[in-house]
């Protein structure tokens, strides 16, 4: 395994990014809390966030807690286009950069230092060129693995630049809350508080045996690593996406089930579109479900062959929904989205005709329709007169 012996891997992430392109094309909105969001929040400025605006909130309760903030409808092609240019100054900095979305990515810097200077001064620079450029700021975290280099990011926000010398790694990481490692969540946060764990350090003083009880094989396993900077994950340009996926809020007014299969209905129309467009099969569907008191479900299933279908697709989608409407009549939903996984290319697959009603001839002739006169030409009676929502603005596949 290749250990590097310097810190040459940045992570650089714009600041609360919708919210800052709005603040950068309207002077009137500089120094104010920005709500980016319609129903649900999106994206708050740091000016909401310091008043305890969180994203994905309801934008009622938001402004409960923050009377004075303006809300503001998104932009998602402004978003695409300043994310764009941002990516043009990550590719002007080293060729060697891996997008992670459109307001984050890893850099990796290493063999650089003869023609631009240290990692720092490249972070520096970085900063600096992508606020000339497009006007807005961006935290960058230096460090030698991926994980410390985004853990980094994170306490240097906002507009900040933090490097973790090699020498300083747990000295750094070991007093930061549980909540700092990647992939800890609020369900796995409470489990390490209730162990007595409340600290990164606390969690590297834990046998793996020990985590693996207490969490789970694989997030106990990730958790040890994690805890010790123990990340092999090498900087890969031009990584392919490995899920598609789209999710849509649903207020914090009472949803008939009803109206969340309807919007089930529309987010698998638009993730399969955007899989065969990309020339992607999948397994597995997952579905993602956020209730009332803000907890989180999630549920899946792996079908028995690679597909973009989007009937079979939709089928699974609604057997998950099916077994999840207990725990919707009981918590209540503000939020369902869908996605697939174990994506493969769809060139050189084997085509199994296992679907009658819906065939992979009428999802192209529907695709084809769409891309000529767009989305609205053509849809289910279902969807009729409804808000298809916002589609998030998303790296090239």
């Amino acid at each position: 395994m290749f250990v590097r012996s310097e810190a040459t891997i940045l992570h650089a992430d714009l600041d609360a990014f919708f919210a800052a392109v709005e603040q950068r094309d309207d002077p009137d909105l500089r120094g104010r809390p920005v709500l980016v969001g319609v129903g649900v929040v999106m994206c708050p400025s740091y000016e909401a966030k310091a008043k305890g605006v969180e994203s994905a909130m309801g934008v009622r309760r938001a402004l409960r807690l923050c009377p004075d903030a303006v809300v503001v409808r998104p932009r998602l092609s402004a978003y695409s286009e300043a994310s764009k240019a941002v990516y043009r100054v990550f590719d002007d900095t080293t060729p060697l950069v891996e997008g992670i979305s459109i307001d984050e990515a890893f850099l990796d810097v290493a063999g650089m230092r003869r023609i631009a200077g240290s990692p720092t001064d490249m972070a520096r620079r970085l900063r600096r060129e992508v606020l000339r450029r497009v006007g807005l700021p961006i935290t960058v975290g230096i460090a030698r693995t991926k994980f410390l280099a985004k853990v980094a990011s994170g306490v240097a926000k906002p507009d900040g630049l933090l490097s973790v010398p090699p020498e300083g790694e747990l000295e750094f990481l070991h007093p930061l809350p549980v909540e700092r490692l990647w992939g800890v969540g609020r369900v796995t946060a409470r489990r390490l508080h209730a162990a007595g764990l409340d600290t990164v350090g606390q969690v590297a003083e834990v046998a793996e045996p020990a985590l693996v009880t207490l969490l789970g094989r694989a997030a106990g396993r990730h958790l040890h690593a994690l805890a010790h900077n123990r990340d092999p994950r090498p900087v890969v340009k031009g990584r392919r996406r490995r899920s598609v996926g789209a999710q849509r809020a649903l207020g914090w007014k009472k949803t008939p089930l009803a109206e969340v299969d309807i919007s089930l209905v529309a987010l698998v129309e638009r993730v399969t579109q955007r899989m065969r467009a990309a020339g992607r099969l999948g397994r597995t569907v997952v579905l993602r479900l956020r209730f009332e008191d803000s907890s989180r479900a999630t549920r899946s299933q792996t079908l028995p062959y690679a597909t973009a279908n989007t009937q079979v697709i939709l089928n699974a989608a609604r057997e998950l929904l099916g077994a999840a409407i207990p725990i919707i009549e009981r918590q209540g939903i503000t939020l369902v989205g869908v996605s697939v996984m174990n994506l493969a290319d769809s060139r050189g697959q084997l085509r199994l005709a296992l679907d009658e009603e819906w065939s992979e001839e009428l999802d192209l002739a529907l695709d084809e329709v769409r891309g000529r006169f767009g989305s609205d030409a053509i849809m289910r009676a279902i969807l009729l007169g409804r808000s298809g929502g916002f589609s998030m603005p998303l790296l090239p596949d």
